[in-house]
């Protein structure tokens, strides 16, 4: 699907491109092949759209008329959260070209759809689609990160109520998880638009420069806010886990305090456990009451000292 704007949108099949007139297209792997030898595409960048990339930073290549790099799309800001989504991106001069490598749910081509409907086909340039189309791929972020923002607060509160179940920990390494990921998404887009401000190989007016400089700076921002939050959930990790190291050494405390208390009755029972026949508590009449008194005696007291010490 190709759109061609001469102070008017129109659809075209490709045999009608013509590089005077700025052209922005969405095509599967499969098409590129086709089209590719047509606009001069190196073979190493057809060949890489044949296949999903798995990592985010995969760079940006660029060459004499033309740049050329594979983007991973995050769908976290959407509800459900689908897959990550893969396209490569052309910039030609007066062309603009997405290639659908991994499009699960159409996501992608809805985002390309709204980047060129975007503005009145007289004021169309090709930075104001570009920039429409990047603008789209971080639509929804901010009420992402503010959701993120959010639920680590709430996280925080129990850690302070001491109301965190057994899977806290997993939920703060989750959350770790997606922040590291939009963390490196954000990257990638910042490595494209600062290869496109460059404009080294010239496929941009410098004047238009200025759209892909504000989608920098969102883009950037929205890093800042991510890489900040993700601060905040290893601060709260750090935190969660002092707490309970303090509830471990609470325990480990009671139990101490329990031992010091009843480790004199240890030493009592085992003295009169002894088999002298030589002792005179064993002939007296009050001699049952009298070890009883000793333990209560000794039992309190040491009860009383720990009391005073604040060991409980």
């Amino acid at each position: 699907m190709f759109y061609q704007f001469s102070g008017e949108k129109n659809e075209i099949a490709f045999s009608d491109y013509t590089p005077a007139r700025f052209t922005a297209g969405f095509v599967t792997a499969a098409e590129l092949r086709d089209i590719a030898p047509a606009l001069s595409f190196g073979p190493a960048t057809v060949e890489a759209c044949s296949r999903a990339n798995t990592l985010f930073r995969s760079g940006v290549e660029v060459y004499d008329d033309y740049t050329f790099t594979e983007l991973r799309i995050t769908q976290y800001a959407a509800e459900g959260s689908a897959p990550p989504d893969c396209v490569a991106l052309y910039f030609k001069r007066n062309l603009f070209l997405v290639v659908d490598v991994e499009d699960h749910d159409g996501s992608t081509r809805a985002k390309f759809d709204a980047a060129v409907s975007r503005y009145a086909p007289a004021a169309v340039t090709p930075e104001k689609v570009v920039c429409a189309f990047l603008d789209a791929l971080i639509s929804g972020d901010v009420q992402f990160l503010e959701r993120k923002g959010l639920e680590i607060s709430e996280l925080e509160s129990d850690v302070v109520n001491a109301d965190t179940d057994k899977d806290f920990s997993i939920d703060i390494l989750e959350l770790k998880k997606v922040l590291l990921v939009i963390h490196n998404y954000y990257e990638q887009l910042l490595d494209i638009t600062q290869a496109l401000e460059e404009n080294d190989n010239d496929v941009f007016e410098s004047d238009d420069l200025k759209y892909v400089a504000n989608v920098s700076s969102r883009i950037r921002r929205l890093r800042e806010d991510a890489d900040s939050l993700y601060n905040a959930a290893m601060h709260l990790q750090d935190a969660y886990q002092g707490s309970m190291d303090l509830k471990l050494n609470n325990a480990m405390k009671f139990f101490t305090v329990l031992s010091t208390i009843f480790f004199p009755l240890t030493i009592i029972v085992g003295w009169y456990g002894m088999n002298f026949v030589h002792m005179p508590e064993f002939q007296w009449k009050f001699g049952y009451v009298y070890v009883i008194l000793l333990s209560l005696a000794v039992s309190g007291t040491l009860l009383l000292i720990a009391k005073k010490k604040k060991w409980f």
